[in-house]
């Protein structure tokens, strides 16, 4: 969330900075009603204080004379029962603001280009040069299926927005993921985590799924709590740091995870119905940065390009945007996607979304560092995917696709498929 004493210094100039995500207005009456509520009871607190040390006085002075202090005692008790009443009162309105902030976006970084929608994302370069096909090229779908993509069995099963994969697509996909996790620890310095594929509110609460998304999430009910399957390997990773208080030299912390991810989404009825573009459970290698303030845009760049990296290695052509401030997440201040090239649908679509939140999540975690001056201070959190394995699977079946209906398996890969060149038909 965003920073309490900002808002209580400069609450109109931001107000003014959030109107950029897409008119966001930000209820600053609501703010100040519960700021004016919560200064009058501490103001009442600390007069009662002060007079139940008053009164600690008189009564000392009393005894200490052998006089009769009854009267001043039952004020004392008086006192004290209204302070405890004022201190409940304290609390209450301190929730309700802390449950108000929760809800403010991000400050979008003044980077970020102005804009309402995906419309307005503003590209930065491009990589690779989409093939010429000498055919008219099938959609992964068509291209999978009878290589090993089984959708009707998966809805079989579980229902829509599912997959199974058979044989040699369940081994390319696996291999996907090995020549991600091997690029990203070997050549880009990351540390491979193993983690769990449900969390609880807290951790959710952290990187800011809740209070304000839950609609997009599954709920697994335990008792009088909840657990939440993961969205992303963000969620379990971030909260590494959460309550913890990193020396400044091992900052920048740098994780990898691959884990599956599970999203309801809601909100997505009739989009990307068709395929592995859009489902409720999926793959993806998820990179992580922990960092010092002053270097984290540094270090979303350094991120995005390792993401980048992998789409080179596969040889997809792929471009990077800018997202708007009326595109970015909600805890984000500057988004970087990169999109990969999509034949079938002669388009760019998302493969990668790298974000740095600054201090947004960190302020809810409590995750900090030792600064040069040994005080604790906010760290900065990044993210990005490296790169969503599903969707990297349907760009190397789009753009490796042959005439014959088998699958150029790309160079890069080949080595974790015992050398196999193609995917082909039984």
């Amino acid at each position: 969330m965003i920073d309490l004493q900002l808002l209580r210094t400069d609450l109109d100039r931001v107000a003014e900075r959030l109107k950029a995500r897409n008119g966001y207005v930000l209820d600053t009456a609501r703010f100040r009603e519960l700021e004016g509520r919560r200064k009058d009871i501490q103001t009442q607190a600390e007069r009662i204080q002060a007079e139940r040390n008053q009164l600690a006085r008189q009564i000392g002075q009393a005894k200490s004379k052998g006089e009769d202090a009854s009267e001043l005692l039952k004020k004392a008790e008086q006192h004290k029962a209204e302070q405890g009443s004022l201190e409940q009162e304290v609390a209450r309105v301190q929730q309700e603001l802390r449950d108000f902030v929760a809800g403010i976006p991000n400050i979008p970084h003044e980077s970020v280009p102005a804009g309402a929608s995906a419309d307005d994302n503003v590209e930065q370069r491009r990589w690779g040069e989409p093939r010429v096909f000498q055919f008219n090229p099938r959609d992964h779908v068509d291209v999978g299926a009878p290589l090993g993509l089984d959708f009707d069995a998966a809805t079989k099963i579980a229902g829509t927005r599912f997959v199974v994969m058979r044989g040699q697509v369940a081994r390319l996909h696996r291999a996907i993921t090995q020549l991600m996790l091997d690029t990203h620890t070997a050549e880009h310095g990351y540390t491979e985590i193993y983690a769990p594929y449900m969390v609880n509110a807290a951790s959710m609460f952290g990187t800011g799924q809740l209070p304000k998304f839950e609609q997009d999430l599954f709920a697994v009910p335990r008792g009088d709590e909840k657990w939440y399957l993961i969205p992303t390997a963000e969620v379990p990773v971030t909260n590494l740091v959460r309550d913890e208080i990193v020396p400044l030299e091992a900052l920048p912390l740098k994780f990898v995870c691959h884990t599956p991810c599970f999203r309801s989404e809601a909100g997505s009825y009739g989009k990307d119905t068709r395929g592995m573009i859009r489902q409720h459970q999926f793959d993806k290698v998820e990179l992580v940065q922990i960092a010092r303030p002053q270097e984290s845009y540094q270090r979303l760049e350094e991120l995005t390009s390792h993401a980048e990296a992998i789409l080179k290695k596969l040889e997809l052509p792929y471009r990077v945007v800018a997202l708007c401030t009326g595109d970015m997440g909600a805890a984000s201040a500057k988004t970087y996607d990169i999109e990969v090239w999509l034949p079938a649908q002669r388009a760019y679509r998302e493969i990668s979304s790298c974000s740095n939140f600054e201090a947004y999540q960190a302020r809810r975690m409590q995750a900090r560092f030792r600064n040069e001056k040994g005080k604790p201070e906010l760290a900065h959190t990044l993210n990005g995917s490296g790169l969503a394995v599903g969707r990297t699977l349907v760009a190397i079946l789009e753009n490796y696709q042959n005439e014959d209906g088998s699958v150029t398996v790309p160079t890069a890969l080949r080595p974790y498929m015992a050398g196999q060149e193609k995917l082909a038909r039984a």
